[in-house]
């Protein structure tokens, strides 16, 4: 399932949630007392029913976006993490995410209040506000109404 996709001056590698590779890549990041301050002190989780979006640049991990298929055939994207919260990166591993299941089933994402404009710019509505987070569900543009 391993698939490179080159944008930039970055790559974006996508992985499957056991994967072995998967773990060398991201390790530093989510075991980095910083990283975790940045999501809020969450865990970041993993299993065989995820797909790691992994954005590296000259051999360094600079993002990742997780994304679990759920029970109810949808998709989740939780506890991402870019680099300097660099908008142009989370835009990226966001497309790639769209680009591969947009047709497939309903995409929903927790997302960071800091980062619901920029996905707001990428066709998710806000469907739950809580303090820290907005549950957000994609509406692809040939939906006309986007429905729960």
């Amino acid at each position: 399932m391993r698939q490179n996709i080159r944008l930039f001056d970055m790559d974006i590698i996508k992985l499957p949630g056991t994967n072995k590779r998967l773990y060398e890549l991201v390790c530093s990041l989510v075991m980095n007392p910083a990283v975790l301050r940045q999501n809020n002190n969450y865990p970041f989780k993993t299993s065989a029913k995820y797909v790691w979006y992994v954005a590296t640049e000259e051999g360094q991990t600079i993002g990742f976006m997780p994304v679990k298929a759920t029970e109810t055939n949808n998709y989740l994207i939780d506890n991402y993490y870019v680099n300097g919260d660099n908008f142009t990166l989370l835009k990226s591993l966001l497309e790639e995410v769209i680009k591969d299941h947009k047709d497939e089933a309903n995409i929903w994402a927790t997302v960071h209040k800091r980062h619901v404009e920029l996905f707001v710019q990428n066709g998710f509505r806000i469907h739950v506000e809580w303090k820290n987070y907005d549950k957000m569900k994609y509406c692809s543009k040939k939906r006309v109404v986007c429905t729960d």
